[in-house]
């Protein structure tokens, strides 16, 4: 197979931008496979898919420094003057067909900022959000580092994953801290017992969790917190940080048996109503007739 896809232009197809993008001509398909037959020459190390996004994100920064300068390759610039191509520096990033190498184009004036692979960037989209989904699942450090040079053969190192995680945990940090409506006409107020891993223990922890209906009708997550266990003294609390956050008014707490809930309830918001979940009375219920 040759080292390189052979400098073309595709005809230039007018779509949509409604409706689905069209499906590649067969032609090419075949064009573009003459030569790989099995998985390794596909999809392996320096395969067709490898080497398919290399030139396709060449090309795209390519037609993004075009677009910048404002003229083709090869013109003048307008009037003789003005910014123009400087060359290419290379970098590596990382895709889910592994580590590709890739040529980023340059102007001489230093002006141009590439939209699909941006400057210091070395992480194609999506592979971050691969990163957050395995260290939501539980994965160490140690194990996303082995997943994914197992899998995309490409070695991530132990601070990358970390800043990826950090970004992560302060987008979480802001959404738990963000303002709240003012009335909520319905309020959900529960805790699951879940496994979280801490350190290189898996432990039980109540997940607090408390969901709002809005005055649209529309549900939503307003927090969610973690304790060793389910208490009304940090139920207390988490009403408390929710008054804070903005809420002045809750028509109907819908909860569990817990004791010492609607007393807590009562303390911030004195007149919601408290009513306990039907999933909370069944059990109670089935305990009371099977004694009689």
């Amino acid at each position: 197979m040759p080292n390189e896809f052979e400098e073309r232009r595709l005809p230039a197809i007018d779509v949509d931008p409604d409706l689905d993008p069209p499906e590649l001509p067969d032609e090419l398909i075949d064009e573009l496979l003459a030569g790989a037959r099995t998985p390794e020459e596909i999809a392996g190390p320096d395969g067709l898919l490898q080497r398919l996004t290399k030139r396709l994100v060449e090309r795209a920064m390519d037609a993004e420094l075009t677009d910048h300068l404002g003229y083709e390759r090869g013109e003048a610039p307008p009037g003789g003057v003005g910014n123009a191509r400087n060359g290419f520096s290379e970098k590596t990033v990382h895709t889910e067909q592994g580590s590709v190498r890739i040529e980023q184009p340059r102007d001489r004036k230093g002006s141009f900022e590439p939209q699909i692979v941006p400057r210091h960037q070395r992480r194609f989209h999506g592979f971050d959000e691969k990163i957050v989904a395995m260290y939501a699942r539980g994965m160490t450090v140690r194990d996303i580092q082995a997943h994914l040079l197992e899998l995309y053969g490409v070695e991530v190192g132990h601070d990358l994953i970390s800043r990826v995680t950090d970004a992560v945990l302060e987008d979480v940090r802001e959404w738990q801290a963000r303002p709240l409506e003012d009335v909520y006409p319905i309020l959900f107020l529960d805790a699951l017992i879940v496994k979280v891993r801490d350190g290189g223990a898996v432990r039980n922890l109540a997940c607090y969790v408390a969901i709002g209906v809005n005055l649209e009708g529309e549900r939503d997550v307003l927090g969610l917190w973690f304790q060793r266990t389910e208490g009304a003294k940090f139920w207390l609390a988490v009403l408390n940080e929710l008054r804070q956050r903005g809420v002045q008014d809750v028509l109907i707490c819908c909860v569990d048996g817990l004791k010492g809930f609607p007393e807590a309830i009562e303390a911030v918001f004195p007149q919601a109503w408290v009513q306990t979940c039907i999933v909370h009375r069944v059990p109670g219920a089935r305990h009371r007739s099977s004694g009689r």
